[in-house]
């Protein structure tokens, strides 16, 4: 039955439709109605696992400690939590523990501007936690991808064997359309990794060799295990290659957005040519590079001063214009009058 159904709302019916029966949370702007659907839900559902922990510290670890038990198990939080959740992160790589984050961003740092959207998390998603580890990160841009994206999160972590990021931002974790997530057909992949208490694991984040021994002064054995984990998550991102492309022939500017911004920026599809990454990290090389060749001009709108960007450039070898809308400002007649004044200093 089609209804009115937000973005956060999306994302917890999506994560049930994956076969989540643990969640632990902590409250915070733009994600505390996932953690109260989540504390009805297992009034209603006893077998269905919830926890207000004391802070999102203990809420991380909560949830990976609970993948580790059989559970598939989330949690969701913003910036600021985010932030405290990054070695729990690191640890759940470590112990290759399926599992969800999901992070509604918001205009940081510190507490930052609550109420406001922003997509400037980014950087933490590659490099928030300690050492080399390869995490895979979606963000939708609708309320139905909301909930597609959120069992295909769960699916690929699965498939992973480790913790996946869910984005979204405080306009879409907020937005309203009338869907019907009941009649939405998704593929959803079981649990097959053996819970603790069975076989030989070591689920501390020590270094350690395939039976779950201590090797703490062995690099050979730590650069096989990185190796193997490095090519089971790239096999995994290999496999949901998401994008939207939206061509306009006559022009040679293609605009680069994703999330609430790249629904802004649907009001210029008439002129520009649009981009819209799904899978925003491991960012798509392969799709950028073959897209964007024909572009006299790229430029990517997003909420950040240039995070996505620069990964853009890193990507396709060659400097990319910039639009930056900092501090919730993500208006449609600013974005274009900055779009312009980029073309006009790039000599268009």
């Amino acid at each position: 039955m089609k209804r009115l159904v937000s973005g956060n709302e999306a994302i917890f019916q999506g994560a049930l439709r994956a076969g989540a029966t643990y969640f632990a949370g902590y409250p915070i702007s733009p994600t505390s109605e996932i953690l109260r659907q989540a504390a009805v839900h297992s009034e209603e559902n006893p077998d269905f696992r919830f926890l207000q922990a004391e802070d999102e510290i203990a809420a991380a670890i909560a949830t990976i400690s609970a993948s580790l038990a059989g559970a598939k198990a989330f949690t969701a939080t913003s910036g600021p939590g985010f932030s405290l959740m990054q070695e729990a992160i690191g640890w759940g790589h470590a112990v290759e523990a399926p599992c969800v984050f999901v992070n509604s961003m918001r205009v940081g740092p510190s507490t930052g501007m609550p109420t406001q959207p922003a997509q400037s998390d980014l950087l933490q998603i590659k490099a928030g936690s300690a050492g080399d580890y390869y995490p895979i990160a979606f963000y939708p841009n609708s309320v139905e991808e909301c909930f597609r994206l959120a069992v295909t999160a769960f699916n690929a972590a699965e498939e992973s064997l480790s913790p996946l990021i869910l984005l979204a931002d405080a306009f879409l974790s907020h937005f309203y359309e009338v869907v019907d997530l009941e009649a939405i057909q998704v593929e959803v992949i079981p649990r097959t990794k053996e819970p603790l208490g069975k076989g030989t694991r070591l689920f501390t984040g020590i270094s350690h060799d395939k039976i779950g021994n201590t090797r703490t002064s062995h690099p050979d054995i730590y650069r096989e295990w990185l190796s193997e984990l490095k090519e089971r998550h790239f096999q995994v991102a290999e496999k949901y290659p998401l994008y939207e492309y939206i061509p306009c022939s006559d022009d040679q500017t293609l605009l680069i957005g994703f999330g609430i911004t790249s629904r802004i920026l649907l009001g210029l599809k008439e002129r520009f040519s649009l981009f819209r990454p799904i899978r925003i990290f491991p960012i798509l090389e392969k799709e950028l590079k073959k897209i964007c060749a024909s572009y006299r001009h790229i430029i990517v709108v997003e909420g950040s001063d240039g995070q996505y960007a620069g990964w853009v450039e890193w990507a396709l070898g060659r400097k990319v214009l910039k639009v930056s809308c900092l501090g919730g400002g993500f208006k449609l007649q600013w974005i274009r009058d900055q779009i312009e004044e980029q073309l006009k200093g790039a000599g268009e």
